[in-house]
Formats: C-alpha cells, sequence, structure tokens
C-alpha cells in the first residue's frame, strides 16, 4: 500500500495547506482537498499547485467546490447543495495521496457529519498541523483526544511559526504524539524556499510506508 496520509488542524488559516504542499512536494505525492469552502481568493488545490511546484495533473479535483469560506455544512446548505457520507471515497492514485481537510477536525461536514468522522472512516494516519502561537497546547490536545475518541491514528504533529519547543513538546509528551517537525515562517513562500525549508525541519523516513 502506497502512503497516504490525512491533514487536519487545529483551526483554520494557521498553514495546513502550506505543510501539505511541502510534505505532497517531498513525497512525489498527488493531493485532494475533498471540500473547499471558498473560492474568490484561490483554492487551496492552487495553492499547493503555486508554492509546492506540484504538477497540476497530480492536483485531484474536489469533490464539492463551494462558494462562501465558511464552514462547510454552512457553505453547503446557503447553496442548496447536499453534502453525504457516501460522497467522499478516497481517489484511487499511483503512488502516495496527501488529503487535506478543510479547517479543524470538528468543522461539520453536513450538520450530523464532522470531518473527525470521516477521517474515522477513511482508517488513514492523520497528522496533525498546529501553530505555535498562543493557545495552542489546548487546541492541539483538544484535536488529539478527539480524534482518538473515534479511534482515527496519529501519525504525529507539524508545527507552524517560530519555535515554542516547551509548548511543541508538552503538547507532545501529554498527547502521547510524535513530533514531527516545525516549519518556521517563510518570507517569501516559493516551491525553492519551501523545500528547502521542509528538508531542513522534517526528516522524510518519519514519512515512509
Amino acid at each position: 500500500m502506497s502512503t497516504r496520509f490525512v491533514i487536519t488542524g487545529t483551526d483554520t488559516d494557521i498553514g495546513k495547506s502550506v505543510f501539505a504542499a511541502a510534505l505532497t512536494a517531498a513525497l512525489g505525492a498527488s493531493y485532494w482537498k475533498p471540500v473547499q469552502a471558498g473560492l474568490a481568493d484561490g483554492t487551496d488545490s492552487e495553492t499547493v499547485a503555486r508554492i509546492g511546484g506540484v504538477d497540476p495533473a497530480r492536483i485531484l479535483p474536489e469533490r464539492f467546490r463551494l462558494q462562501i469560506p465558511a464552514s462547510p455544512h454552512f457553505s453547503a446548505a446557503q447553496e442548496g447543495i447536499a453534502i453525504d457520507r457516501r460522497d467522499f471515497v478516497i481517489p484511487q492514485v499511483d503512488g502516495p495521496l496527501i488529503i487535506e481537510g478543510a479547517g479543524g477536525a470538528l468543522v461539520p461536514v453536513n450538520p450530523e457529519l464532522l470531518f473527525a468522522d470521516l477521517f474515522a472512516d477513511w482508517a488513514l494516519p492523520v497528522i496533525i498541523v498546529a501553530s505555535t502561537r498562543l493557545g495552542t497546547i489546548n487546541h492541539s490536545l483538544l484535536t488529539i483526544e478527539a480524534l482518538r475518541s473515534r479511534g482515527v491514528i496519529i501519525h504525529g504533529m507539524a508545527f507552524i511559526g517560530p519555535e515554542n519547543s516547551d509548548s511543541e513538546q508538552t503538547i507532545c509528551r501529554i498527547g502521547t504524539v510524535r513530533h514531527l517537525g516545525r516549519l518556521p515562517w517563510i518570507d517569501q513562500l516559493s516551491p525553492e524556499s519551501l523545500a528547502a525549508a521542509f528538508e531542513s525541519h522534517f526528516n522524510i523516513a518519519d514519512f515512509a510506508s
């Protein structure tokens, strides 16, 4: 079985797509964002292709493209779109696959279904992306508990931002999860600068199948 990971976050707008782009490029993987909510400012798939230098042929089409930048359950309802649990069949691809959720693990996909429930259905290892800013300990441990309560396998934590070794280590110790690495802020994001930062701060062997 080829390497497959699900990427989730402790919050929205913390750099989850930046990490997903870096990992997709490093593994030579395909990328899938099942639900994109908000199209006006560009999509996460476009971001991954641009900053990761990922071949557009390896960017899989979203299952749902919603106009309104909000929780998918709300956006879909406003647009008259019904989202069902059975809509989410993992695409079959040659080689590794990176799947990115929307926002955090407990974001509703529809009024009765959370992304964490989908992760449990898929039975794939999940990487939690967390900011190093204030509040990350609480948000991260809550995310870990929510996933574990559903039987989701947590592959580890990936942090984004300036080094905060105490918070990072506290989360991994209390949550009993692996510290995979930390991406620092990158002033000028490009495929080259992102690849260099990932190589310097992560061990690709930690993502082997």
